[in-house]
């Protein structure tokens, strides 16, 4: 188990940095993708296979398509050659390394075998999770939905092109 979890933090740093240190977007979002993956192992190696599930199908699943389908709608290269380098395999040399450590990881926590359990020998289901949030902590759930509906409300306010602020800074009448 502390080989999966040290690898998976290893890979998580080392793919971070890619992200970061990425020139392209598309490399960037797949080197993101391996973190994500990566701090989903980290989980499971933790004891808390219900977090990592959830890491996997919240950030590695939904909110990277969304990343994917934002860099293919900016289509920020303006160049429409076919001999672009994020094709070329040296490109993609990194994340699958990357990758391929996680695999290494997922099968040293495989062939341990162990159930994942908490610190205190407790095992993470849905039903805790629940139970931890909506019971001492609901007032902090409700107040982060209430933040999130208002920045969701903002940024439709912001985002329409007919909004009235737009109209007056460019010298029409209000």
């Amino acid at each position: 188990m502390e080989l999966a979890f040290y690898l998976s933090g290893l890979v998580a740093v080392l793919a971070t940095l890619g992200v970061i240190t990425g020139t392209s977007p598309v490399h960037s979002v797949v080197y993101l993708i391996v973190s994500l993956i990566a701090v989903a192992l980290v989980f499971f190696a933790l004891g808390a296979p219900f977090a990592g599930a959830l890491e996997i199908i919240v950030y590695a699943g939904a909110i990277m398509v969304l990343f994917v389908f934002v860099v293919m709608m900016l289509n920020l290269r303006s160049d429409t050659r076919t001999d672009q380098p994020w094709l070329h395999p040296r490109q993609w040399l990194g994340p699958a390394t990357l990758a391929l450590v996680l695999l290494v990881a997922i099968m040293v926590l495989l062939a341990r075998g162990s159930p994942g359990t908490l610190i205190d020998g407790e095992l993470l289901t849905a039903r805790s999770v629940a139970l931890t949030l909506f019971g001492p902590w609901l007032m902090v759930v409700e107040l982060s939905a209430i933040l999130l509906l208002a920045a969701l409300v903002t940024a439709s306010h912001v985002g329409r092109r007919n909004n009235p602020l737009h109209k007056r800074k460019r010298g029409g009448n209000p």
